[in-house]
């Protein structure tokens, strides 16, 4: 494993972290804290904190179905392929 590997592993690794712990903050802890507090400030409405993940999911979701659909379709045209070259 070269020295790039690990640097992209641990950037990638760096990257989940922050993202993580900037997520908790915002979904978890920010509804203890006073609406006047300075840290709300530093993340956007809390209804975001829910339409973000599920916009992700549902994109997710249909990438993989549509990466699925294809394999099915793609593997049926060769099998019809080979039966017509088989008969022929």
């Amino acid at each position: 494993m070269g020295a790039s590997d690990k640097a992209l592993g641990g950037t990638m690794l760096l990257t989940a972290a922050v993202v993580f712990i900037y997520y908790t903050i915002w979904a978890i802890l920010l509804p203890f804290f006073d609406p006047s507090s300075q840290l709300h400030d530093f993340f956007p409405p809390r209804e975001w904190a829910v339409r973000i993940p599920a916009f992700i999911l549902v994109i997710g979701l249909s990438v993989i179905g549509a990466f699925v659909g294809s394999t099915v379709v793609k593997e049926k045209r060769k099998k019809a392929q080979k039966e017509r070259l088989r008969t022929a």
